[in-house]
């Protein structure tokens, strides 16, 4: 007779009393996770997350309290998981799973990791660390309604990394709210602005300098002290954003200075976040008034929607907008609110403005209203229920690995409604390894096509190594025959190389370049592909997948579902050409081929079935794209699809 122990085979929960597991994240399904964990009976967990708990956290990330705002998620998340088990045994790290720390011998002491991660950079890292420890790696995600849980093993599934993924659509919110670096995070801050200044106020939405930025101060007890500062900091007054711009009669002129100067001047008293980000530069109105020229009111050429306007264009746009937006407010009556709409001309001004103005602080191209419209869409809440929904599934599937059964393990999916057999979950079968993988591959290789006379080592390094192919620290070797050294992770080693083009190096087309990045053990060749006729804006291509630039949309704006970050101020540009138009984290998935589907065979189960996918609040990550057979719900997807999706948290 099989003995239990609780529900459990006793071979099993002997397992789990010993095993050590790693769980990535603290936040949404990090905090579900744990509970469940120490509930299934795991003694051995290690946590490591490095954000501080924000006040808008607590209403879905249960094991913090308002007394733990500004503290550390993963300390805060083992004392309160402790509660439920005081015999197990956690371990709290407040810092990036990207820290040189955590090496390949790190992740080689767990039987098994657990992502709940925020975002693209961490999860690639995490999957290359997995597959060269060799350790089983179980991902997860949700958006809204929506959720997914997915198995990584080296040799048996597909990697995180096997399918292109487009570019990331989630942020965590000191992204947003301090250090912006692509215009969609200045789009969503101008979107949250709109409300916190007229609309329904969400402590989701705050759009004032973040004081608890884990970055601004890496101590626990710092970050702590920012978050319970008096509320004066410097000469700007914390109060509510509505409430400041009541009491000035919403002028136009004092918004500005609060949001553009004062803000953007707090920002640069938090030091520690500008050592290796160009800093924002404040704007003034009565400077930029004085400067201003006949020319900046001059309309350009073209549509008015697709023109590109100055810095005191942009200046007029806002004053005029939110002058108009006051006007609407008055009318509907005392404690009335705005209701943010694309297609409302004022409010479509407002964050065309406002964002763009953000964008010119922090030093971005700028954007015409028509980019912004097409970029500027509805926000996915995050939902306790699917976060828990998602983290009993992570355990569910940590506990079939620990059996030895990883053949049984699935790709799980959770949707919003039923498929035509009326369930919500839809588990498909791992799909192998992708033998074009330029991560798993048994010899990972790519080539990538730009122009050798104007590519710097700089960007080789930063856009191309790290941003687009998920390197930490790479060292760069061209095999020219004489092993010259490229780049180097040593500081100070090849800096001197940075403002060079790779020409001056004698790469040319057909160059190969051997890459290397020792604390991810990770070896890529790259094959270089000279060419001159790149679009504009577009700094390379990898061959095979789309460029890092969309064209122009060709539907009317309010049609338009893609959100195209692609162009040099994007830190992660999509180059999937696989990617429709709302390439997110989260597919749909009513595919009647359940056990019998594999997680990307069901997507050629119904050519004409329409393919969606969802953005991910709490992790921001793609898998393959996935059929709807069940009409209905296909109709209630189409009218779902009239706006992009952003997700944050």
């Amino acid at each position: 007779m099989v003995q239990l122990v609780g529900s459990l085979r006793k071979e099993l929960a002997d397992s789990l009393s010993t095993c050590k597991v790693l769980v990535v994240g603290a936040g949404g399904i990090g905090c579900e996770l744990l509970k469940n964990l120490v509930l299934t009976g795991f003694k051995n967990i290690e946590v490591i997350d490095l954000d501080t708990i924000d006040v808008s956290n607590l209403n879905r990330q249960f094991l913090f309290q308002k007394k733990h705002v500004g503290k550390s998620k993963a300390q805060v998340a083992k004392e309160s998981a402790l509660q439920f088990c005081p015999s197990a045994n956690i371990t709290a790290y407040h810092d990036s799973i990207m820290n040189p720390d955590y090496s390949v011998e790190f992740f080689r002491k767990f039987m098994l990791v657990m992502n709940a991660l925020d975002n693209r950079a961490a999860r690639n890292h995490v999957n290359r660390m997995c597959l060269a420890a060799d350790i089983p790696l179980i991902e997860s995600g949700t958006a809204g309604y929506l959720g997914q849980v997915s198995v990584i093993k080296k040799g048996m599934t597909e990697c995180y990394e096997c399918q292109p993924k487009p570019t990331q659509k989630t942020f965590p919110g000191c992204t947003i709210r301090n250090t912006p670096s692509e215009p969609i995070h200045c789009i969503v801050w101008a979107k949250y602005l709109f409300n916190q200044l007229f609309g329904e106020e969400d402590a989701d939405q705050e759009v004032s300098p973040d004081t608890a930025d884990p970055e601004a101060a890496w101590k626990p007890e710092d970050t702590a002290a920012r978050a319970t500062a008096s509320e004066k900091d410097g000469d700007i007054k914390r109060v509510s954003t509505k409430q400041w711009a009541r009491s000035t009669g919403y002028d136009p002129v004092k918004l500005f200075n609060k949001l553009f100067k004062d803000d953007i001047m707090y920002l640069l008293t938090m030091d520690k976040l500008w050592k290796k980000r160009k800093a924002p530069i404040p704007l003034d109105w009565q400077q930029l008034e004085n400067s201003a020229s006949p020319q900046d009111e001059t309309p350009g050429t073209g549509l008015k929607d697709q023109q590109v306007l100055g810095v005191w264009g942009h200046c007029q746009l806002f004053q005029h907008s939110v002058e108009t937006l006051r006007s609407q407010l008055q009318e509907k009556g005392e404690g009335s609110e705005l209701v943010w709409d694309k297609d409302d001309p004022p409010a479509m001004d407002f964050v065309t403005a406002a964002a763009n103005l953000r964008m010119h602080i922090f030093s971005m191209n700028t954007k015409s209203r028509f980019d912004v419209k097409s970029m500027a869409g509805n926000i996915i809440p995050a939902i306790a229920t699917t976060n828990a929904v998602i983290a009993g599934l992570i355990v569910l599937e940590g506990l079939k690995i620990l059996s030895g059964e990883l053949e049984s393990c699935r790709t799980i999916f959770l949707n919003k409604c039923p498929n035509l057999r009326k369930k919500l979950l839809v588990p498909c079968i791992l799909d192998p390894p992708s033998a074009n993988c330029y991560v798993c591959a048994t010899k990972p290789e790519v080539t990538v096509k730009l122009n050798v006379h104007k590519t710097t080592v700089l960007v080789l390094q930063d856009r191309i190594l790290k941003e687009r192919f998920g390197m930490v620290a790479p060292d760069v070797q061209i095999e020219d025959g004489k092993g010259t050294i490229l780049i180097s992770s040593e500081e100070g080693e090849t800096e001197a190389n940075n403002s060079k083009f790779l020409s001056d190096f004698g790469i040319r087309n057909g160059s190969r370049l051997q890459v290397d990045d020792f604390l991810q053990d990770y070896t890529l060749l790259v094959n270089v592909l000279h060419t001159e006729e790149l679009e504009r804006d577009v700094e390379f291509e990898v061959v095979g997948e789309a460029p890092d630039k969309a064209p122009p949309p060709q539907s009317k704006p309010e049609d338009n579902n893609s959100i195209t970050n692609g162009n040099k101020d994007t830190a992660q540009p999509s180059t999937s050409s696989k990617a429709p138009a709302e390439d997110n984290d989260v597919m749909i998935v009513d595919s009647d081929e359940e056990e019998g589907a594999s997680s990307s065979s069901a997507a050629a189960a119904g050519n004409s079935s329409a393919k969606r996918k969802h953005s991910d609040a709490e992790t921001g990550e793609t898998s393959t794209k996935r059929p709807r057979t069940d009409s209905s719900a296909a109709a209630a997807a189409t009218d779902n699809d009239d706006d992009d999706i952003i997700a944050l948290d």
